[in-house]
């Protein structure tokens, strides 16, 4: 997105170096994401949106999109590629050759709504794998765990009032985008927590609200956009996450979806941005979810 931009490729460097000097790479299967197709991105973003993001694709330099949005000539095939990767995920799982799957992709998309990018986001990525999802496969009910520290607006917006969706967030406020608490949608359990927020308040927030709605709800596929920029070395917001918690969210996850789902999610990485802090906390994540 240019230069000193925080949306940066170094943000998959870092995960990459992190889950190998962890040990963590050897025990992961690794596959290459398909570009999405038109068929997939379409079950959430209209076709003239589609074509609008696309011509804005420069061959040469950055055009923005909005003050923090940017393409470069290589973010047109990166979004569709990014959206893709939650599409195979599914199918992954569905057809029984992994049993959950993380998807390390850049842009990220839960700020992207139906036919707007902001907030780094151009496709709303976890929202074309959930669509997916219902639409090719046996699942009427899937659930949707945000713990990005900013709020999921997009993936709000585009599933609002949707009873085949549950999406349940913690995330900073007031803070950008500055929504999430005007009237929800009653399929919405949106968790706002002040500045300053620490391990102990996220937890007891996702044992008072989380936990009670994901069961009574009993998903059949669990979904996580899992933004790491909740974490205290991260100076994008002003939570005080470190790994322990993301480690603990996971297994709350895990253990809802090994109750409900037959241990199927797919988690998507959203946020993070001090690099060494994202690597760690990916690696957290990873060796909750291969039980490591």
């Amino acid at each position: 997105m240019g230069a000193h931009h925080p949306e940066c490729p170094a943000r998959l460097d870092a995960i990459h170096d992190q889950v190998i000097a962890a040990g963590v790479d050897g025990y992961l299967a690794h596959f290459e994401a398909p570009l999405v197709t038109m068929e997939q991105l379409r079950r959430v973003h209209p076709l003239d949106y589609i074509a609008y993001v696309h011509a804005c694709s420069p061959t040469h330099g950055i055009v923005h999109l909005d003050p923090d949005t940017a393409m470069s000539p290589g973010t047109w095939h990166a979004a569709l590629r990014a959206a893709g990767a939650g599409c195979e995920a599914v199918d992954r799982i569905m057809r029984g050759e992994v049993n959950n799957a993380f998807c390390a992709v850049r842009p990220p998309g839960h700020h992207a709504s139906v036919a707007q990018a902001m907030g780094f986001c151009f496709f709303n990525n976890v929202a074309v794998a959930m669509r997916h999802a219902l639409a090719m496969w046996p699942v009427s009910r899937v659930a949707v765990v945000d713990f990005d520290v900013h709020h999921g607006n997009g993936t709000e917006a585009i599933f609002a009032g949707d009873d085949k969706v549950l999406m349940c967030g913690t995330f900073q406020h007031p803070f950008y985008p500055y929504s999430g608490t005007d009237n929800p949608a009653s399929n919405m359990c949106n968790v706002p927590l002040p500045a300053c927020t620490g391990g102990e308040a996220f937890r007891q927030a996702v044992t008072d609200h989380w936990l009670p709605r994901l069961y009574d709800f009993q998903p059949e596929m669990v979904f996580i956009s899992a933004g790491f920029d909740a974490h205290r070395e991260d100076d994008m917001a002003s939570f005080g996450l470190v790994e322990a918690d993301y480690a603990w969210v996971t297994k709350q996850i895990k253990v809802l979806a090994d109750a409900t789902a037959q241990g199927r999610i797919v988690s998507m990485l959203e946020g993070g941005y001090a690099l060494s802090a994202l690597g760690r906390s990916v690696v957290a994540h990873l060796r909750v979810l291969a039980d490591m």
